[in-house]
């Protein structure tokens, strides 16, 4: 195979709004462990951020990958780029196929009940015993900063996906489609960058010609830690 071949496809996450790689069944259990990674409370949650589209997408096929810059359609790999990208697909594919089965035997097993049927509570149940971690407990930013837990968020990650297990990349890829630029999917409406205050571009076409710029963020010849940013203060509750 030759060098990749990049074709600007007009295609959009939206043009069917349901599931393109799920099943019904399965768009709406992915939908619901999402809402318990993501809940919604006084904040709107994995649910209104319409984050299953954004997985769905994610596993559906080469098609959705990469976004054109002009912000229209996506890009069309070719080649050898594309035979790697299906590869790496197939490999998500079959964590969430195996992880969608855990979680319908476990639910079936403890409480009788299809997960999408069971309570919150249940629910935060089935997703432990598959983590095998116990429910994180709640987090504020007034914690101590000698706990360990506190300082500046984590920026790009050097996470690598094929290298997980089902949970940990539901709860990657929860957050992906949480903060990801809306062409992808999920981020309905700007949702996930309205709740942690970010305005964000229109469209990435506006991050390549300059009409869109985080510079309002970032405080010329200051010094780090990113907790005490005037932007971000802003949206510190009490």
């Amino acid at each position: 195979m030759g060098q990749a071949e990049w074709v600007t496809v007009p295609i959009s996450t939206r043009d069917v709004d349901g599931p393109i790689y799920f099943s019904e069944e399965d768009w709406r259990t992915i939908e619901a462990a999402a809402a318990r990674i993501i809940p919604t409370d006084h904040h709107p949650g994995a649910t209104e951020a319409h984050v299953v589209r954004f997985i769905d997408r994610m596993l559906a096929g080469t098609q959705f990958v990469f976004a054109a810059a002009d912000g229209v359609g996506f890009l069309r790999m070719e080649g050898r780029e594309e035979k790697a990208w299906t590869e790496r697909i197939e490999l998500r594919r079959e964590l969430y196929r195996s992880g969608l089965n855990q979680l319908r035997e476990l639910s079936s097993e403890r409480f009788g009940s299809p997960f999408v049927d069971l309570t919150p509570e249940q629910q935060d149940a089935i997703l432990e015993q598959v983590s095998g971690e116990p429910k994180p407990t709640k987090f504020t930013f007034d914690t101590p900063e000698d706990d360990g837990q506190g300082g500046a968020p984590a920026g790009n990650q050097p996470v690598n996906e094929d290298f997980l297990s089902f949970f940990p990349l539901l709860v990657l890829n929860t957050r992906q489609g949480f903060y990801s630029d809306p062409v992808y999917g999920g981020n309905e409406n700007r949702i996930g960058w309205s709740v942690i205050g970010f305005d964000g571009p229109p469209t990435l076409a506006s991050t390549m010609d300059g009409s869109y710029t985080t510079k309002k963020y970032m405080i010329v010849d200051a010094e780090w830690p990113y907790e005490r940013h005037p932007e971000v203060l802003r949206y510190r509750r009490p």
